[in-house]
């Protein structure tokens, strides 16, 4: 069961991001802030993005952006993640969802290990957070959704890769694509993910 908040009375935003580990597309990340006692018909259907089909996301992604008090999403493109690495992406991406948001928030929960300081507002790194905590689950359902109809509108571009399919991730038929077919413009030419993930921020 996800818990509705990790502080008690403060205005508290959720955060995550989706296109992490992908070789081709931006980085996509979200920002939400859920009232103090979320709707049952919002809370029962929150759960973890991946666990998620996509028609299901698509549903739930009104849904939170009707109840939510707040929510934003953000995107870094991958020119920028090769100038910069993708955890330093991943973190800008987060920002840029905070600073959209029209209500500031008084404490950050985000999904994963690694943030940097925003501002003097506190935050708290928590580790599966979008399988613990609403408002990350429902900033990874929107980072995801919006991420998922990027790829899709990108693919008419290079239907050879089936981006429609993979989403840009490193699958097996994703990788003899780009062998065969080289990169496109949209290709993130830092391609060592697994490198790219231990940087230093």
């Amino acid at each position: 069961m996800l818990q509705p908040c990790h502080t008690k009375r403060k205005i508290e935003a959720g955060c995550d991001e989706a296109g992490r580990g992908c070789l081709a597309g931006p980085v996509f990340a979200a920002a939400v802030i859920l009232p103090g006692s979320p709707s049952r018909h919002l809370s029962e259907r929150l759960q973890d993005s991946k666990k998620l089909s996509p028609h299901e996301r698509e549903k739930i992604c009104v849904i939170i952006k009707q109840k939510a008090v707040a929510w934003s999403v953000a995107a870094i493109d991958n020119n920028e993640i090769d100038k910069i690495n993708i955890l330093n992406a991943s973190i800008l991406a987060m920002h840029k969802t905070l600073d959209n948001l029209k209500i500031r928030p008084e404490n950050i929960i985000v999904d994963g290990n690694r943030f940097k300081p925003y501002g003097e507002i506190h935050h708290k790194c928590i580790v599966k957070g979008d399988a613990k905590y609403m408002s990350i689950a429902a900033a990874s359902i929107l980072a995801k959704t919006y991420r998922d109809k990027y790829m899709m509108s990108i693919h008419k571009e290079y239907p050879h890769y089936g981006w429609n399919k993979n989403k840009g991730y490193p699958t097996a038929y994703h990788r003899e694509m780009i062998r065969l077919h080289g990169i496109s413009q949209y290709h993130r030419k830092t391609f060592k993910i697994n490198e790219q993930l231990k940087l230093p921020l």
